[in-house]
């Protein structure tokens, strides 16, 4: 067990989508896990998606809960769903497809108090998440306090599985 990757902050990718410009972001996270054999990014995606982590069904009620007192709509959360291609316009959950290719995944979902961006790369033997928000308003700041250093944990424990799920049988894909 002493051989697994821990995620670890890293420089944007270059192939990595923000949601604006670095200097107007409210939140921008990278992390990243080697990866022992090629993923395409929707695989990458598939397989975080296949075992959410505990709680996380429990985070998005209460969030939803929250937000729908400030007019926010639901989201509901990650269905576990395998998407077998997307292309963009499709949706992942609650997210939009803006951008579809083997090695990049753009995802965003935006509404009147703040836009969110999460990029998945897969190149150069890595997996990173790039996340990026832009603000619009007090309640998408406010919104973002709690949730900034949430997002940088989940996503650290999200890709921690990963890798472990990767180390323990290298020939994973997509379920």
């Amino acid at each position: 067990m002493g051989n697994i990757a821990h995620p670890m902050r890293c420089p944007m990718p270059p192939a990595a989508d923000l949601i604006a410009p670095r200097a107007q972001l409210a939140f921008y996270d990278s992390q990243s896990i080697p990866l022992p054999h090629p993923l395409t990014a929707l695989e990458a995606w598939n397989l975080q998606m296949a075992r959410p982590l505990p709680l996380m069904a429990l985070a998005f009620r209460i969030r939803d809960a929250i937000s729908a007192r400030f007019g926010v709509k639901q989201i509901g959360g990650f269905s576990g769903r395998r998407a077998v291609s997307v292309q963009p316009g499709d949706h992942l959950d609650f997210f939009l497809v803006e951008r579809a290719e083997p090695q990049v995944l753009t995802l965003t979902e935006r509404d009147r108090h703040l836009d969110v961006m999460t990029c998945l790369t897969t190149g150069g033997g890595r997996l990173a998440i790039t996340s990026s928000v832009v603000t619009h308003n007090g309640f998408g700041r406010a919104y973002m306090l709690p949730v900034a250093p949430a997002h940088r944990l989940i996503v650290r424990a999200m890709l921690r599985r990963l890798a472990k799920d990767l180390a323990r049988d290298p020939a994973v894909r997509s379920p």
